[in-house]
């Protein structure tokens, strides 16, 4: 795969994962807000807030979930293997990474992978 192409996945990857985190910091004061607000005694508020705290935590989830996948492709880019399909080890196109720069397959394996997991 062509090294300035990989350079530039490795800055947009390094540049994704400083935004989920800012994002991750910045739920996580939101929902200090919430938890420090939540002194009302009135039923339909405490269901509210208890809906804002689920949905914080379920966006911190899928969060952490591309962090990870983020994490995992610059590994890839550090020992060579970046852009490379985990279940065909066929390169995967380039604009499918540009898409998606921390994919794991080609889209017709992506494709299975997630008919499997519904």
């Amino acid at each position: 795969m062509d090294q300035a192409f990989v350079e530039r996945m490795k800055q947009k990857l390094l540049e994704l994962k400083a935004e989920i985190l800012q994002n991750l910091i910045s739920e996580d004061e939101e929902f200090r807000d919430i938890v420090e607000k939540d002194d009302s005694k009135d039923l339909v508020d405490i269901a509210s807030t208890d809906i804002d705290k689920t949905t914080l935590e379920a966006l911190g989830t899928q969060e952490m979930r591309r962090l990870r996948l983020i994490e995992s492709a610059l590994v890839r880019i550090q020992n060579g293997k970046y852009g490379l399909c985990l279940k065909s080890g066929l390169p995967i196109p380039e604009e499918r990474l540009e898409a998606i720069p921390y994919a794991l397959y080609r889209i017709e394996y992506q494709n299975e992978v997630e008919r499997r997991n519904r």
